[in-house]
C-alpha cells in the first residue's frame, strides 16, 4: 500500500518542489508563477473541462448526494470561519469573508485533480471537476457578496464588477459548453477535440509546477495564532466534517468519499489571495496560510492516501 501511495505522491509533489527550488534558485522569477498559473486558469484547465465533459451524463455531473458532502463540508467551514473570524480575531467584515474563505477554499484545481486523478483513474474526472467548479463559482462569489456589501457600506456604492468577472470565468463558460455539448449530443470537430486534449494534458505539470514555484517566495511574517488556526480549519476541521458528511450523513460508496475528503483535506488556494489583494486586505495572512498548508500537506495527504486509496488486487 505505501508503495503505491508513494508512487502517487513522489511525482504530484516532485513537480511542486523542483518549481520550489526554480524559484529559490532564481532560475525563473517568482512572479512566473502569476503568468503560469493565468494559463493553467484561463487556458489549459477550461479545456481540459470542455473536452471531458462533453462525454458526460448530466446525471453524472449532477449527483446531488456528492455535491451535497462537498458543498457541505465546504459551508460549514465557511460559517466557522466567519464565527471564529468576528469572535476571536475581530476583524472587519471584508476580512472576516476572506478569513472565512481562507479556511475553506481548497486548492481543488491546482493540486486536488492532479492527485485524484492519478489515485483513483478517469472515475475521478467529474468529481474532481465538480470541486473546482463549486469553489470557484459558489463560494468565491459568496465572499466577494460579502465584501461587497462591506465596501458599500463605506462608499455609498456597491459594484459589482467582481462578481461580473466570476461570471466571465473560463472555467464556468467551459463548463456550461461540456454540459450543453453532453446534453445536445452535438458532435465536436476532431481538430477542436485534439487541440482541447493537447492543452488539457499541460494541466497537471503546469499547476504543480506553479504551486510550488509561488511557495519558494516564502511568508511574511505575520499572525501565527491565526494562521495556524487558519492551517488547522483547512487540513483538519474541514475534512473531518467532510467525512462525516460522507460517511454518515449522505452515505457515499467509497471512492466518491475519498475523493470528496481528498479535496476537503487539499492546502488553500492561490484565488483567496488574489482577491485579498483586489480588496487590500488579509494578504499577508492569506499567502500565510496557503504556503505553510501547502508545505504541511505534503504529509496530511500522505497519510490520507494511505487510508483512502484501494489497494491494489
Amino acid at each position: 500500500m505505501f508503495s503505491t501511495v508513494l508512487s502517487i505522491v513522489v511525482p504530484l509533489f516532485g513537480i511542486m518542489v523542483v518549481g520550489t527550488i526554480a524559484g529559490h534558485l532564481k532560475l525563473i522569477d517568482r512572479s512566473g508563477s502569476a503568468v503560469l498559473s493565468r494559463f493553467v486558469f484561463m487556458i489549459a484547465f477550461p479545456a481540459l473541462v470542455f473536452v471531458e465533459l462533453r462525454k458526460v451524463p448530466l446525471e453524472q455531473f449532477f449527483d446531488w448526494r456528492f455535491l451535497g458532502v462537498l458543498g457541505g463540508g465546504m459551508f460549514a467551514t465557511f460559517c466557522v470561519g466567519l464565527l471564529i473570524a468576528r469572535m476571536v480575531f475581530h476583524h472587519g467584515k471584508t476580512a472576516q469573508s476572506l478569513h472565512a474563505l481562507t479556511a475553506m477554499y481548497s486548492s481543488t484545481a491546482y493540486i486536488g485533480l492532479p492527485i485524484v486523478l492519478v489515485a483513483f483513474g478517469d472515475r475521478a474526472l467529474v468529481p474532481g471537476i465538480v470541486g473546482a467548479v463549486i469553489t470557484g463559482v459558489v463560494f468565491l462569489p459568496l465572499a466577494i457578496v460579502l465584501a461587497e456589501f462591506d465596501q458599500a457600506g463605506r462608499t455609498k456604492g456597491f459594484s459589482f464588477a467582481p462578481l461580473l468577472q466570476v461570471l466571465r470565468n473560463p472555467v464556468l463558460i467551459a463548463t456550461a459548453a461540456g454540459l450543453l455539448t453532453s446534453a445536445s449530443g452535438a458532435t465536436v470537430p476532431a481538430q477542436m477535440v485534439s487541440l482541447c486534449e493537447t492543452l488539457g494534458a499541460a494541466f497537471v505539470p503546469c499547476a504543480l509546477f506553479s504551486a510550488g514555484l509561488f511557495v519558494s517566495g516564502g511568508i511574511e511574517q505575520t499572525a501565527k495564532g491565526e494562521i495556524a488556526w487558519l492551517v488547522f480549519a483547512k487540513l483538519a476541521l474541514h475534512p473531518i466534517i467532510t467525512w462525516w458528511l460522507a460517511y454518515h450523513v449522505f452515505v457515499l460508496d467509497h471512492t466518491l468519499a475519498a475523493i470528496a475528503i481528498l479535496q476537503a483535506a487539499l492546502p488553500a488556494g492561490v484565488p483567496v489571495f488574489v482577491l485579498a489583494q483586489q480588496y487590500g486586505q488579509f494578504e499577508s495572512r492569506s499567502n500565510a496560510a496557503i504556503v505553510v498548508s501547502t508545505a504541511l500537506s505534503v504529509l496530511t495527504l500522505t497519510l490520507l492516501l494511505v487510508f483512502l486509496v484501494p489497494t491494489p488486487s
